[in-house]
């Protein structure tokens, strides 16, 4: 273990870094610091952006048809998703260290709306009913679309936030 000038020199601040919450202490007196991801207020954040991120999901899961039985709805809910978290932690990441109102947005709509809109283990049902229903390319299909297309619209997303960095500037 380093000591804690050692631990400076390296650049390791004690009482900092992404497992710590630099908005936890007030007016200089220190709290027993609680992980984060059982901090009430950032679960609050999740829970608030969760719910219009479900509503989201099963209104556009109602208004999409899926044609033939194929599950068109939840494929597009998954890349949108993938596309709006992409360009969400992109643009995060080039503003600054995850902590204050962009720690706030990333739990909100990030963790929270779309966590709740994105809808995995609908994917993962979908598929084997495709594959026990004997429409073994559909599912191939469909599993490639998800899992490829989720790679490229997260790729997408991070790709416009950087163009836009880019485009003004360093902050």
């Amino acid at each position: 273990m380093e000591s804690e000038p050692q631990a400076r020199a390296a650049g390791h601040i004690p009482g900092q870094g992404p497992d710590v919450d630099p908005d936890a202490g007030t007016l200089g007196v220190r709290r027993p610091r609680r992980p984060l991801h059982l901090d009430p207020r950032y679960i609050l954040l999740v829970a608030v952006g969760g719910i219009p991120g479900a509503l989201a999901r099963y209104g556009l899961g109602l208004a999409l048809p899926a044609p033939g039985g194929w599950p068109l709805p939840t494929l597009v809910i998954n890349l949108v998703g993938a596309f709006i978290l992409g360009l969400l932690l992109e643009a995060l990441a080039r503003r600054g260290p995850d902590h204050g109102p962009r720690r706030t947005l990333r739990l909100l709509v990030g963790t929270g709306f779309c966590g709740a809109f994105t809808t995995y283990s609908t994917f993962a049902v979908e598929s084997v009913r495709l594959f026990t229903a004997g429409r073994l390319a559909d599912g191939v299909l469909y599993d490639a679309a998800t899992l490829l297309g989720g790679l490229v619209a997260s790729f997408l997303g991070i790709w416009v936030a950087a163009s836009r960095s880019t485009r003004r500037g360093p902050r």
